[in-house]
Formats: C-alpha cells, structure tokens, sequence
C-alpha cells in the first residue's frame, strides 16, 4: 500500500469515527490528490480550527478558488460547522478531510468529476 493509500485510509477512519459517515472514497482520493504535495508535510497536512488566518485560507483558497463558492458569511458558517463536528479539542485535524467534509456540506462534489 502506497504512503497517500495509508493516509486516505486514515481519512476515511476519521470521517467514519468524528463524523459518522461512511466516506465517498472516490471523492476522497480526488481530494486528497488534489492537495498534492501537502497531504505528506505534517504541518500543510493539518488545519488548525483556532487559527483565524488559517480559517481564511481555507475559505479563500479552497471554497472560493476551487469550489468557486461566492464569498458570504455561509463559507465561515460551513468551516466552523465542519471544524465543531470534527471536534475543537481534536489536535489532528486532517485537511483533506475537512475539504472533504467542505466539499459535502457545499455541494459542489461536481468540481472533482
């Protein structure tokens, strides 16, 4: 099992586990190849849910950029509700699964087909 195999499983473990849902792995993989390089550095492969700045990339970079969401307060509700069920105390929060869980929420699982 390759090393991005290992660590989709580990995502979908968590979507399982904090989420309760049983993951679209086919959207999963899309997503996390979609962050490239990032998924294997320990800090880009994180989101810190306290951090206002990281917050903003992910709503600039990720919702805006590449879902093509316009900007609004619904972007900040929908990062902050996947961030809450993720769990605040949960230090690991993996990025690919809260783009995943983003990607859901927004609907906009067309953008990786």
């Amino acid at each position: 099992m390759s090393k991005r195999d290992e660590l989709i499983e580990k995502y979908a473990e968590d979507i399982k586990s904090k989420f309760g849902e049983t993951p679209n792995m086919d959207l999963l993989t899309k997503v996390a190849i979609g962050l490239g390089p990032a998924i294997y550095n320990l800090d880009a492969s994180k989101v810190s849910g306290s951090d206002e700045k990281e917050l903003s990339t992910v709503k600039n970079n990720f919702l805006i950029k590449k879902l093509g969401l316009a900007d609004g307060p619904a972007l900040m509700e929908g990062i902050s509700l996947v961030i809450s069920k993720y769990g605040q105390s949960e230090k690991n929060k993996h990025r690919a699964v809260i783009y995943y869980m983003l990607t859901k929420h927004f609907g906009k699982e067309s953008v990786y087909n």
